[in-house]
């Protein structure tokens, strides 16, 4: 999930494994919305758990690293041509605004629903009448892709992001989901109060530090790969200063795009 390099040379968009992402996706959004997970997830603190690692960051993660957008009809795609489209105007905007505060922004929205849904009420709700558990998908999968294109390429779209801030973002990232499973995990009560633990069951502590365990685990095995390998990159890569610079010109040219130019109209080469 993390080839490709901010305004540096893409990998293709028809890589064989991004349909085998979008097909996993599929398969885990199926697994956290019917049963059993579904039920469980409205009386268990362990299967809300997973049912919202699930909807936050697998399946974004998946369906952006799947690249849908030529599928679904948004963007051209390299080898066909043709007039742009929403995902090809979208790239076109990314590559021309990489500040960090528009990553920031992406990420900070997504963070934000991930901790709306994680809040007690929220939980309540969806366990009493089970319907909201649609918006909750809906919801984290939209912020959700929007994150995870600021960590991954996704053709045409590629992050705003260098690999060394990839990196730190992710980081960051992981860490917001690691603190929420602890908050969980070392609750001394109960954190969702409409969860029942029977006696002779799965206690209160016990089904809590389960559920802090998962959301810990599926973090971790999400994040934890886009750090290394974009840490990697960099330290390989990214030692020369002009090299996203003169990758971007590059990218102007294969596009048939006119060199960037000065104030007097001289090319800034």
């Amino acid at each position: 999930m993390t080839d490709g390099a901010a305004g540096g040379r893409p990998l293709g968009d028809a890589a064989p494994w991004r349909p085998w992402c979008l097909l996993v996706a599929l398969l885990a959004a199926l697994f956290a919305l019917v049963p059993p997970l579904f039920t469980v997830a409205r009386h268990a603190d362990y299967a809300a758990a997973l049912q919202l690692a699930l909807l936050a960051i697998v399946v974004p993660g998946l369906v952006a690293a799947g690249a849908p957008w030529q599928r679904l009809g948004l963007a051209v795609g390299s080898s066909t041509g043709g007039r742009a489209r929403w995902a090809d105007r979208l790239a076109d905007g990314r590559r021309r605004h990489r500040e960090l505060p528009r990553s920031l922004a992406f990420i900070g929205c997504d963070l934000l629903a991930v901790v709306v849904w994680h809040s007690p009420r929220a939980v309540q709700a969806v366990g009493r009448s089970g319907w909201p558990v649609l918006l909750e998908a809906l919801t984290l999968l939209v912020f959700g892709v929007g994150l995870w294109l600021e960590l991954v390429h996704s053709p045409p779209l590629a992050p705003r992001s260098g690999h060394f801030r990839r990196a730190v973002l992710a980081a960051v990232v992981m860490w917001v989901f690691w603190i929420l499973a602890y908050i969980l995990g070392m609750s001394q009560h109960d954190f969702y109060s409409n969860f029942s633990h029977a006696a002779g069951g799965l206690s209160q502590a016990a089904d809590q530090q389960i559920a802090a365990a998962l959301s810990w685990f599926v973090a971790a095995v999400a994040f934890i790969p886009v750090v290394f390998w974009n840490a990697v990159m960099w330290l390989k890569t990214e030692d020369d200063p002009d090299t996203e610079l003169m990758a971007l010109l590059r990218a102007e040219r294969r596009r048939g795009t006119p060199p960037l130019t000065g104030g007097d109209g001289r090319s800034a080469r």
